[in-house]
């Protein structure tokens, strides 16, 4: 049962993150994209019994963070961008030329190469020792994260906030109060 529960769990991990890479033109999509994706991961972090990373998995990446990235496009009110039509197959081609070499340096390895998985120690995946080496070992890496992404926010609003000096006649532009009287 819990190999069916794998090979779902990869498939959804798998599809969910073609189709934020592959989701050119609706932002809002891929990034529900990456929730599954960040799902399924979750899934899989319990299926190999650490489950709290699991839960961490869905709770931070998959609530907090694709949270914060669905504020940012909203913030800064992207648009449809239209892309030359020439760079499309280019960028398409390439992602399934990589694919294709992946899956086939993959599928090589999986006739009998993996055998019985090793015992975990005590305590893997617990809180305890979650707690004891993020707030001993990774302290300063933790803060210094919490300090980009509080950056990144405030940059994203000075973004937003932004009036444009001179408009440029791209439609795209926004247009200040000032300048549509």
């Amino acid at each position: 049962m819990s190999e069916v529960l794998f090979y779902a769990f990869a498939a959804i991990a798998v599809a969910g993150a073609l189709g934020m890479v592959l989701n050119l033109h609706n932002t809002v999509a891929a990034a529900l994209s990456l929730v599954g994706t960040m799902v399924a991961l979750g899934g899989l972090y319990v299926l190999l019994e650490a489950y709290l990373i699991g839960v961490l998995q869905i709770l931070v990446y998959a609530g907090a963070i694709v949270v914060v990235f669905l504020f940012v496009v909203m913030l800064l009110n992207l648009r449809r961008d239209v892309f030359p039509a020439g760079r499309q197959w280019m960028t398409k081609g390439l992602a399934l030329g990589i694919s294709l070499v992946v899956l086939v340096r993959f599928l090589r390895l999986v006739p009998g190469s993996f055998g019985e998985p090793a015992a975990l120690p005590e305590g893997f995946g617990g809180y305890r020792e979650i707690g004891a080496r993020l707030f001993t070992d990774y302290v300063l890496a933790f803060e210094v994260t919490s300090l980009l992404l509080l950056a990144a926010m405030v940059g994203a609003v000075i973004l937003a906030k932004r009036e444009p000096s001179e408009p440029d006649g791209d439609p795209r532009t926004p247009v200040s109060r000032s300048e549509a009287s």
